[in-house]
């Protein structure tokens, strides 16, 4: 993920681009199955081991070892499958994929190619572009299967000995593939498509979902043609490695693409790597030869039977326990897109408020307990403007993720409450927002808001004798401003509330200010 909460691209970047040229993105995402143990063996499935310490006899592809299926991860699967609509086999299989590479030991891997777990699923996601649109604008992109497989193992590669090792932590690990249909036009489409698919199998605990780890991994499939004809040569582009490079890599390929064709040259298909640190993309092996897996049926596993309806029986009474995919629907919770509309629906917040709370896990969490403890007593309203304009300013000032940021809900429930008092102002808001922040951690917690505030004088001046104090300062300190005030130039009005607050550090209540001083003007 990236290290700033709000994805801010160039402008130039985010556009589509207006020539003849219309682009079409395809996605392939390997999420992994976030289960205690391998797809097939019991070794551990745990990100930072030590090297080869979660490797199983099978996943060494020592002879005489069978796979036994992970029901664990059958499950998390089915559970992904009904959250994207798809339909469901009841009867899958699994398939060997021959590849010969040295971090594959078996020489194949498992997968399912010719009967997946689900097909035909669609995902709908907002998409929205800070800067270029004014609000978030619905796509579809259509699922043409998700499938079980298992990952392979890791080559490291040594220059200084000229050595590669092998670490087989990884292989066996689950992975859910969910192949998308090329629906997509734009890299930030892409990008809030696996946004959107990262939100799903959060809620599902599915997928841990840290890119940095691996737990996601997003292939592009991109290519470009003119507007009526056929489509083009298609580039892949592999193993993109967060949300924010999925969307710089499809929209800088789909300008590469354009620019070699506008010149007179020709797209070869070709698996291409992101380069992160120079934003380009880079050629890894062309596609001129059609690789023959040779896929052949997974002789040692039987085929995954499912209870796809209440009525549906078990066809075969020596499998065992089937999975009940009725009752699993009823168990999933609330999707993303449904709890943007409740939100807009119950709290009446606009769509655009209610997709960057949801898009953000930790700062729906705050919404979330910050009106469970409080009820009634806050607005909602000021809540969410208080997360999305203050907090968040605060957490990218200091270039801080909300997920390692200490400040609790309560503490945040609290300066709201003093807002929604007209104790405190935003100004003053953020000030204690940065004294949270740069406590030490482990004491940040055990400060009260409040105390900060009164310690440092920080309470909003709404006594009218005072403030009438400042105003007086200001006229008197102004006369120019006030004769061209009084000579119709309204504007002037502004200008000395600004010099009210100066005076008052800030720390007036300017709403009733400007009206006091209306008053003052007119009054002469």
């Amino acid at each position: 993920m990236s290290t700033r909460f709000c994805r801010r691209f160039s402008a130039e970047a985010s556009k589509k681009v207006c020539t003849k040229w219309k682009s079409v993105v395809g996605l392939e995402v390997h999420a992994q199955i976030n289960t205690k143990t391998k797809l097939f063996s019991g070794a551990k499935s745990e990100f930072g081991s030590a090297v080869n310490s979660c490797v199983s006899l099978f996943d060494a592809s020592i002879p005489g070892t069978l796979p036994v299926l992970n029901r664990n991860a059958v499950e998390l699967g089915v559970q992904t499958a009904l959250a994207l609509g798809c339909k469901l086999n009841a009867v899958s299989m699994f398939d060997r994929k021959h590849y010969f590479y040295a971090d594959l030991p078996a020489g194949y891997q498992i997968t399912q190619q010719r009967a997946p777990l689900a097909r035909r699923g669609s995902l709908m996601f907002p998409v929205f572009v800070p800067g270029v649109s004014k609000s978030p604008y619905y796509k579809t992109a259509r699922i043409h299967q998700l499938q079980l497989e298992q990952d392979s193992g890791k080559s490291l590669h040594d220059p200084v000995e000229r050595k590669s090792l092998v670490d087989l932590n990884r292989a066996g690990v689950p992975l859910m593939e969910v192949v998308f249909e090329p629906d997509l036009e734009t890299g930030e489409e892409a990008a809030a498509l696996v946004k959107e698919l990262i939100l799903i199998l959060t809620r599902l605990n599915s997928c841990s979902c840290r890119m940095e780890e691996g737990a996601l991994r997003v292939d592009a499939n991109i290519s470009i043609h003119e507007e009526n004809t056929a489509l083009g040569t298609r580039t892949e582009v592999k193993n993109i490695g967060s949300v924010r490079a999925v969307a710089q890599a499809v929209d800088y390929e789909i300008k590469r693409q354009i620019g070699i064709l506008n010149n007179g040259g020709i797209i070869h298909n070709e698996t291409r790597a992101w380069d992160a640190a120079a934003r380009v993309t880079v050629p890894m092996r062309d596609k001129e030869v059609v690789q023959d897996y040779r896929f052949m049926p997974e002789p040692n596993l039987p085929p995954l039977h499912l209870k796809i309806s209440e009525d549906s029986t078990n066809p075969d009474s020596e499998q065992g326990d089937v999975i009940d995919v009725p009752k699993m629907r009823h168990l999933l919770p609330e999707l993303p897109e449904e709890t943007r509309q409740r939100m807009i629906a119950e709290h009446r917040l606009t769509p655009i408020i209610a997709m960057t709370l949801v898009n953000e896990l930790n700062l729906y969490d705050h919404f979330r307990s910050i009106l469970q403890e409080h009820g009634s007593r806050l607005s909602s309203k000021l809540v969410a403007n208080f997360l999305i304009n203050d907090y968040i300013t605060i957490l990218n000032r200091n270039k801080m993720e909300p997920s390692s940021c200490t400040i609790t809900s309560s503490q945040l429930a609290r300066i709201v409450d003093l807002l929604q008092q007209n104790r405190l102002n935003a100004h003053y808001a953020r000030a204690v927002l940065q004294k949270l922040v740069d406590t030490k951690e482990g004491e940040a917690s055990q400060i009260c808001p409040e105390a900060i505030v009164r310690s440092n004088n920080w309470f909003l001046i709404t006594e009218e004798s005072q403030i009438k104090q400042y105003l007086r300062q200001a006229v008197d300190a102004n006369p120019q401003l006030v004769a061209k005030y009084r000579k119709g130039k309204d504007k002037m009005l502004y200008a000395l509330a600004g010099e009210v607050a100066k005076t008052s550090e800030q720390k007036i209540d300017m709403a009733r200010a400007v009206e006091l001083l209306k008053e003052m003007l007119k009054s002469g």
